[in-house]
């Protein structure tokens, strides 16, 4: 048997692991236990220490490394930034309070245990940080933008960055490298690392994806070399790689939409592999032998574990008492917190490797890293299904079903019809999306026919790479008008985008006789889009709002539009209205994040005033009455006709919200 193990055929090895990765989640899903921790068993059975069935070498290191900082830069890169700066106090409370328990109360035990102030100090850094192993469960379930995981979240980087910086000057103590240049050395190339990546990093990838046009694999690729190339410097500036992948999530937050064709590639790819080989990883340093070698093992690894866990839990209960997070909340957090790995095993062999730690510490680590990973997937697990029900049952949006029908034609970029279809699905939504091609009736009809079926199928390729159902259509039409409205009846479809032609003056394209036939049907929302540039690349949203616009019947579901738009654009909101409206919305808007108040006293000014104020990128967003709405007046198609002639280089959405009474207005505050 010892001439058989470990596995070393490459092909055998890899069709082993992905029979785990794919087997492992299923069985334990039938006891309901995370698949997470099927990976870290099947890795301490199958690893060195127990049946030697497989080796950790280079490559199970590699990929594992890979799967760590995979983690780090998916939960940064899918943190909400608007929730992130609304709970930026309980960002950094959480962050303080889960470095300083563990931190200080992990020296007194290491004291306790015998080791010096410096071994002591470093020992405790291990219980201080913590990797974000159970991320992936939280994101799964839904609650990943639920504040509690933004709080835990944005608290790693901090506890993390405090735990590597200990880690950094204890090293340097021990070898009596400490100068009084090293903090002004410190300081400074730390400084100038993160602001390399916040800065530039974002104008780099700008221009990148303005100029690939939509290569998918160049996208891909593009983000996975710039996070691995941030990591790879954070040595230079004396943090750890996982720091730069956090900090390169933060980066692309804003451009990366949260349900884009790209983040599900991101998503799909770590949770397929890497982050798979690096559950694999970490359960092969299990090493039980060294616990029968001596008591002294046991002692240290025991009281490892129970420091770690009991600190981790104090640090979740005391957020929960100070920002009153609910039971289920805390538990997440802890669930997050508690998990130890990259740190963990960076400050062990460092401490090992300067003599500050004996082999005792190094498997005590080991043992706590496993258990922590063991614990902290069935935390998340089971307290985030709690919190993702209790979402379910609030009424945060209108609750009738969305259809929604895109309208595309030859002459218009597919994709970026297709984008704005996505990012106003409602999340986690398993409704199609309804691509439709209008023929219109006469002799070149069949090479028209030929042409629209290829314009389809794109969509359709599209679509399923976003893992978005799409059911087209086709039709012929005596005109695009008709075969329109036919299409939005028979499919039930309740919300409808439509562009228009370039060959057309603006007058014509927006607001001709086109526009006001598919108006007259007020039982649907219409969304006329004009865009030259990406949306995700603008800075902000800017509303109009024309008087009384806010008394009209469908105010309520253009408020969850607007939402949902700010949120997975990471845009900020601007609203320009009067100061009557704004009194009556500030109540009425009081759950929409930070929001920039314009006062138009003057509506016929405002194209003006938008001149001064809205840079090109920015998407200006008018909300669209119809002829003899509260809001409408005969001013209203001129005001509209200049906003589409004077902002070119501006994106440009105007939202006719359905104007069908909504019975539970009432409780529009739920936004």
């Amino acid at each position: 048997m010892t001439e058989l193990f470990p596995i070393t055929n490459p092909v055998i090895v890899f069709a082993l692991v992905a029979s785990l990765i794919l087997l492992c989640p299923l069985l334990l899903a039938r006891y309901r236990l995370p698949g997470m921790l099927g990976l870290l068993f099947a890795g301490a059975l199958l690893g060195p220490n127990a049946l030697n069935v497989l080796a950790r070498d280079q490559s199970f290191v590699l990929f594992g490394t890979v799967g760590l900082l995979y983690i780090m830069f998916i939960a940064a890169l899918e943190i909400d930034m608007q929730q992130l700066k609304r709970s930026k106090f309980h960002t950094l409370l959480f962050g303080l309070l889960t470095f300083s328990i563990p931190q200080a109360v992990g020296t007194g035990i290491a004291l306790l245990l015998g080791f010096d102030w410096l071994a002591a100090i470093l020992l405790a850094s291990m219980f201080a940080s913590h990797t974000l192993l159970a991320y992936p469960i939280a994101s799964r379930l839904g609650i990943s933008r639920n504040p509690a995981v933004t709080t835990a979240v944005g608290g790693t980087i901090i506890t993390d960055t405090l735990a590597l910086l200990v880690l950094a000057v204890i090293a340097t103590m021990a070898k009596g490298e400490l100068s009084e240049h090293y903090w002004l050395q410190l300081g400074v190339s730390l400084s100038l690392y993160i602001i390399v990546i916040l800065v530039l990093l974002p104008k780099l990838a700008r221009w990148f994806f303005r100029s690939v046009g939509g290569d998918g694999v160049a996208e891909f690729v593009f983000v996975l070399a710039t996070v691995f190339i941030c990591a790879s410097f954070s040595h230079l500036a004396g943090a750890e790689p996982i720091v730069g992948a956090f900090l390169a999530g933060l980066a692309l937050n804003r451009i990366i939409p949260h349900n884009s064709t790209l983040m599900n590639r991101l998503q799909f790819t770590g949770e397929a592999i890497f982050i798979p080989f690096f559950l694999l990883s970490v359960g092969m340093l299990l090493d039980m032998g060294i616990f029968f070698a001596s008591a002294r093992a046991w002692i240290v690894a025991f009281a490892m574990v129970a420091t770690v866990i009991l600190t981790k839990w104090a640090a979740a209960e005391l957020c929960r008492w100070f920002l009153g997070y609910s039971r289920s909340q805390a538990r997440v957090v802890f669930g997050l917190s508690v998990a130890q790995a990259a740190a963990t095993l960076a400050a062990t062999m460092v401490g090992y490797e300067i003599g500050l730690f004996d082999e005792a510490v190094v498997n005590g680590a080991i043992l706590m890293i496993l258990v922590t990973c063991f614990l902290a997937p069935w935390l998340v697990d089971r307290y985030g299904r709690k919190i993702a029900l209790t979402q379910q049952h609030q009424p945060e949006e209108l609750s009738t079903e969305q259809k929604i029908m895109v309208a595309l034609s030859p002459g218009q970029p597919t994709e970026s019809f297709l984008q704005l279809a996505k990012w106003l699905r409602k999340p986690a939504s398993a409704q199609a999306v309804y691509p439709i091609t209008i023929v219109e009736e006469d002799r070149n009809q069949h090479v028209k026919l030929k042409e629209a079926e290829g314009l389809i199928s794109h969509a359709v390729s599209y679509l399923a790479a976003a893992n978005i159902a799409a059911e087209p259509k086709v039709r012929i039409d005596l005109n695009i008008t008709d075969g329109i409205l036919r299409a939005r009846r028979e499919l039930g479809a309740n919300e409808v985008i439509v562009g228009w032609s370039e060959h057309s003056s603006a007058s014509e394209l927006l607001f001709g006789s086109m526009l006001s036939r598919l108006l007259a049907d007020r039982s649907y929302t219409l969304l006329v889009k004009k865009q030259v540039a990406p949306l995700q690349h603008g800075q902000k949203l800017c509303w109009l709002l024309p008087p009384n616009a806010d008394l009209e019947a469908g105010f309520s579901e253009a408020v969850v539009l607007i939402k949902r738009l700010c949120q997975q654009l990471s845009l900020t909101l601007q609203i320009y209205c009067q100061t009557e409206q704004q009194v009556r919305l500030k109540s009425r808007l009081k759950a929409l994040p930070d929001i920039d108040w314009q006062v138009a006293p003057d509506w016929l000014q405002l194209p003006a005033l938008l001149q001064k104020q809205t840079p090109a990128g920015d998407l200006l967003v008018l909300y669209g009455v119809r002829k003899n709405g509260l809001a409408w007046t005969p001013a209203l198609p001129e005001i509209q006709n200049q906003l589409a002639s004077q902002f070119p280089e501006t994106n440009l959405l105007v939202v006719y919200p359905a104007e069908i009474q909504d019975s539970s207005y009432a409780g529009e505050l739920s936004y």
